[in-house]
């Protein structure tokens, strides 16, 4: 903790921060915020605690497959991490900070909710990721600290995806890599039956929403149901069975759920100052996969830029 506590600022005030026993003190302007099992403390879950509970609930972490989605989502090459200093903005349950530790990077990972535990768990062994708990639009670093940032399916939970978007690009420095991967925008008809579905289940109970969830990865598993069905109400189709309840569930949960188009995630990029934008195209191949994903028939793609701090 102490070296972590060398790098933060006060969130509030950009103030030094000072330890001082299970805390962190601003002198300037006196906040004080609690360390609880070595992690700084900035905010509650809030409107975030599903998210918390789904990360640290199931097991969903697996190697191979979150480095290569990691390198799909990024664009980064894992070679060329060892030394660099790096932003996983809303890191979840630490998965890919766990790949940026192991390829070499100096981590700091993010996030809203008490997943930050887990994330921390999982990467113990990793003496250089270090996690705080904190709002993406209040990070505690200083601008313009870190040589690449990235968020994968994380902004778009927040009331202003913008705001979280423009906030880490401030961290990101000149000649830095920033990428964003976020819920892209589907058929109107989609998006009305999406709507519709989550009016009534952010208002679930938690476990009776976990139920439905269940049922939803069963379908996830039936192969002819998984590729016709899930166009049109959205549940997992992950090969493994805890995944799909989680990503299910990670669907419905949320209390805010935006989607957004690839022009308007470049105007977000071009505009907070990066060049070399790169659209990334989506981890499964295929002609009828990429039909369906070119037009914006896939529930729970994504729209996915990476670009180059001016």
């Amino acid at each position: 903790m102490h070296d972590l506590t060398a790098t933060l600022v006060c969130p509030v005030c950009r103030g030094p921060l000072h330890a001082e026993s299970d805390s962190l003190h601003c002198a300037a302007c006196q906040q004080v915020w609690p360390v609880v099992h070595g992690i700084p403390r900035f905010v509650s879950a809030a409107h975030l605690e599903s998210f918390g509970r789904q990360w640290t609930k199931f097991e969903v972490a697996h190697d191979d497959e979150d480095r290569a989605t990691f390198v799909a989502k990024t664009g980064l090459r894992l070679a060329d991490l060892s030394g660099l200093r790096v932003l996983d903005a809303g890191c979840g349950g630490g998965r890919y900070s766990k790949v940026c530790g192991d390829a070499g990077a100096t981590v700091y990972g993010a996030d809203h909710t008490q997943a930050v535990d887990k994330a921390a768990e999982l990467c113990r062994h990793l003496p250089r990721v270090q996690f705080v708990q904190a709002d993406l639009k209040q990070l505690p670093f200083e601008p313009e600290s870190f040589d690449a940032a990235f968020s994968i399916g994380v902004m778009h939970h927040d009331v202003d995806t913008r705001a979280v978007f423009e906030s880490v690009a401030k961290m990101v420095k000149p000649g830095g890599r920033y990428a964003v991967w976020l819920y892209r925008r589907n058929q109107a008809w989609q998006e009305w039956i999406n709507d519709a579905l989550r009016k009534r289940t952010v208002g679930m109970h938690p476990d009776r929403l976990e139920k439905w969830c269940v049922w939803g990865a069963r379908l996830g598993g039936i192969p002819v149901v998984k590729q016709t069905l899930n166009k049109v109400v959205n549940f997992s189709a992950h090969p493994n069975f805890e995944n799909r309840v989680c990503d299910t569930f990670d669907w419905y949960a949320p209390r805010y759920q935006y989607h957004h188009t690839v022009a308007e995630l470049l105007d977000w990029f071009e505009t907070a100052g990066f060049t070399n934008l790169q659209v990334l195209p989506p981890e499964k191949t295929g002609r009828i996969y990429r039909w369906v994903y070119d037009h914006d028939l896939l529930i729970g793609s994504g729209v996915n830029v990476v670009g180059v701090r001016r």
